[in-house]
């Protein structure tokens, strides 16, 4: 079994298509997310994605909670996927106008308390992404820190929806992470980014060969 890779932050076509020639999975864009490093416009984004293969997972990472605007992205990006924090409502209004669209709930991991809340979400989301977040300036995501990998272990364990571990992850640990927790699979930005937000190409080349050597 591998794990799939999302690489977030995409910003270009060249990007896009080079992170994925090295083996992602799904690309992220950050469209109206709070604390993004790498912002996107609809218009930019939606440009990207009609250039990427059919079978690429382009994936919406945005802040919007409300139904009808997440919907409103989808429509005019052209996402597969939505990474989001809408509530279990939310989600389930998503669906009944995009049933399609697979629906990654966020759920930051500050505590033990992260592992009842990943059970609410079970018959909302099609998975989950288990983030770092700073409680202290409400940022849920995107912080470049790592979580108790023990906490995310124990919620891969405990329910059946597809998990996706991120959060510092980096090529340096993710083959740690990957064999401790075993997730669906994995996501990172900063981990294989530069110092001025572009992807550093041989880090996601080493990110993705080590995310699947450990998960065999």
């Amino acid at each position: 079994m591998n794990a799939l890779v999302k690489i977030c932050g995409i910003m270009d076509i060249e990007t896009a298509r080079a992170v994925l020639a090295r083996g992602a999975d799904m690309l992220g864009f950050h469209i109206e997310l709070k604390h993004a490093r790498n912002p996107i416009t609809i218009e930019k984004a939606a440009d990207i994605i009609s250039q990427l293969p059919k079978d690429s997972t382009p994936v919406l990472v945005t802040s919007v909670t409300d139904p009808e605007e997440l919907i409103g992205l989808v429509k005019k990006t052209g996402v597969k996927a939505v990474q989001t924090h809408a509530d279990v409502d939310g989600m389930h209004k998503i669906k009944s106008v995009l049933p399609n669209i697979k629906l990654f709930k966020v759920v930051n991991v500050y505590d033990e308390s992260a592992i009842e809340e990943a059970k609410s979400y079970e018959g909302a989301a099609d998975g989950l992404v288990l983030d770092s977040g700073i409680k202290e300036n409400g940022q849920k995501g995107g912080t470049g820190k790592t979580h108790d990998w023990n906490i995310s272990k124990r919620i891969v364990e405990s329910i059946k929806l597809p998990i996706i571990l991120a959060g510092g992850l980096n090529p340096d640990n993710v083959a740690d992470a990957v064999e401790k927790v075993r997730p669906y699979g994995v996501d990172v930005n900063s981990g294989v980014s530069n110092a001025d937000g572009t992807k550093d190409l041989e880090k996601v080349k080493l990110f993705v060969n080590w995310a699947r050597k450990s998960n065999l």
